[in-house]
C-alpha cells in the first residue's frame, strides 16, 4: 500500500449525511481510500444509513446527527490524524476504525478527549485488553475477537485435516499477525505443529519465492493472516505455479472484491466470519433499503450500522452524549441489533461471539455445513 504521510490528505474529514440543522457530531472512520477501500465503504455505508434513519425518527434526545467521515487508509499515522481531527471537530462518538492497527492508536486519543469508540471490525484482542488495563472504559466493538476467530479456524483444521502440512503466513500487521498467531496457538494446542511460519508485506505483488518455498515443503494448507488484496494475488499465483494447497483466511476476505481480484482461483478458499447479518430474514427490509440504493451490505456494513444504532439507543437511555454515561448504559443493557443481540462485557467486547467457516465459490462465500 502506498503511504502518504506529508500532507495526510487522505486523512481529511469529509461530510456525509449532514443536515444543516444537525446538532450532534459523530464520526465513521476507516480506509476510505487505498487497497482496503472496499471495507471503508462498508463502514461508511452502514453508518450513513443508521444516521439517516435516526434523524428521520427525530434524532437523539431531540437533536439531529451529523456524520463526519475520516479516511485513515488503514495506516496508524493517518489514523491518529483522523482521531485528532475528530477531536477538533467536537465529535462525541466514532464508529471505527476498520484495521486494528488504526483502532488501537486512535483509541488513546479518543480516551483523552472523552469520545466513545465502537469499532465494527477491529478484531485484535489488544484493543480492548489494553484499554481495560489503562482504565479506558469507552472502547467497544460489535464484532468478535481474534482469539475466538483463531480458535474456530484452528478447530476446523484439526478436525478436517489431521496430519496436514500447514503454512502460517501473516502480513506483520496487528490484525494479520494477531489472527495468524491465534490460529497457530490453536493448532499447536491440538498437537499439530506448523511446517512453515512466514511473514510477507501487504504491498507485495509477486509471491513466487514464497510459493516455491511452500511447494518444496509440500504444504497442504495455507493459513493467511492478512487482507483480501494479498490473499487474492497469492492464491491466484499459487494456482498458476502449480501449488494446490488449500487457503484458509479470515474475516478480512469478506468482500466481493476478493473474488474479483483472484478470479477462479478463489474457488475453494475457506474463511471465518460471523453469521452473515445480510442473510438474516429479520433484516430483509433493511437489506432491501441498501440494495435499492445500489449497494450490497456485505461484510461489516451492518456491523457499522449496528454500532451507530447501539450508541444512539444508549445515548437515549443515558439521556446524554457523555461517553462515560453511554458506556455505562451499553454495559448495563442488551441491544437488539441488525447483527444480533449485543451484550457487552466489562472490556467492551460482545458476549458469546460466534464465527462460522465459509467457502468461496463462483465469486460468493457461503457457510459450510457444520
Amino acid at each position: 500500500m502506498k503511504r502518504t504521510y506529508g500532507a495526510l490528505a487522505a486523512a481529511a474529514i469529509a461530510l456525509a449525511a449532514t443536515p444543516a440543522f444537525a446538532q450532534i457530531k459523530i464520526g465513521s472512520a476507516g480506509p476510505m481510500t487505498g487497497q482496503y477501500a472496499a471495507f471503508g465503504e462498508q463502514l461508511r455505508r452502514g453508518a450513513t444509513m443508521a444516521v439517516e434513519e435516526i434523524n428521520a425518527a427525530g434524532g437523539v434526545n431531540g437533536q439531529k446527527l451529523e456524520l463526519l467521515i475520516g479516511d485513515d487508509a488503514c495506516d496508524p499515522k493517518q489514523a491518529t490524524a483522523v482521531a485528532n481531527k475528530m477531536v477538533s471537530d467536537k465529535v462525541v462518538f466514532v464508529a471505527g476504525h476498520f484495521c486494528s492497527g488504526s483502532s488501537i492508536p486512535a483509541s488513546d486519543i479518543y480516551k483523552e478527549a472523552k469520545i466513545l469508540q465502537i469499532t465494527p471490525a477491529s478484531t485484535n484482542p489488544k484493543l480492548t485488553d489494553d484499554a481495560a488495563a489503562k482504565g479506558n472504559t469507552t472502547v467497544f466493538r460489535t464484532c468478535g475477537r481474534d482469539d475466538v476467530q483463531g480458535a474456530t479456524v484452528g478447530a476446523y483444521i484439526l478436525k478436517n485435516n489431521k496430519g496436514a502440512k500447514v503454512a502460517v503466513l501473516h502480513d506483520k500487521s496487528p490484525y494479520g499477525k494477531g489472527v495468524a498467531d491465534e490460529t497457530k496457538k490453536a493448532i499447536n494446542a491440538g498437537g499439530l505443529k506448523e511446517t512453515m511460519y512466514e511473514a510477507y508485506n501487504d504491498t507485495d505483488k509477486d509471491f513466487t519465492a514464497l510459493i516455491n518455498k511452500m511447494k518444496q515443503a509440500k504444504i497442504d494448507i495455507i493459513v493467511l493472516g492478512g487482507y483480501h488484496t494479498a490473499a487474492a494475488l497469492m492464491i491466484k499465483q499459487a494456482r498458476e505455479q502449480g501449488l494446490a494447497a488449500k487457503m484458509m483466511g479470515f474475516d478480512s476476505l469478506e468482500t466481493a472484491e476478493f473474488a474479483q481480484l483472484g478470479g477462479a482461483a478463489t474457488d475453494g478458499v475457506l474463511m471465518s466470519f460471523p453469521p452473515k447479518a445480510e442473510d438474516d430474514p429479520k433484516n430483509a427490509a433493511l437489506v432491501k433499503k441498501f440494495r435499492d440504493a445500489k449497494y450490497n451490505p456485505e461484510g461489516y456494513t451492518l456491523f457499522s450500522y449496528a454500532a451507530v444504532k447501539a450508541w444512539a439507543e444508549a445515548a437515549k437511555k443515558a439521556g446524554s452524549t457523555d461517553a462515560a454515561k453511554i458506556a455505562a448504559a451499553l454495559r448495563g443493557g442488551k441491544y437488539d441489533s441488525a447483527v444480533g443481540v449485543l451484550e457487552f462485557d466489562q472490556k467492551g467486547d460482545i458476549k458469546n461471539p460466534v464465527y462460522d467457516i465459509y467457502l468461496w465459490k463462483d465469486g460468493k462465500s457461503a457457510p459450510i455445513k457444520k
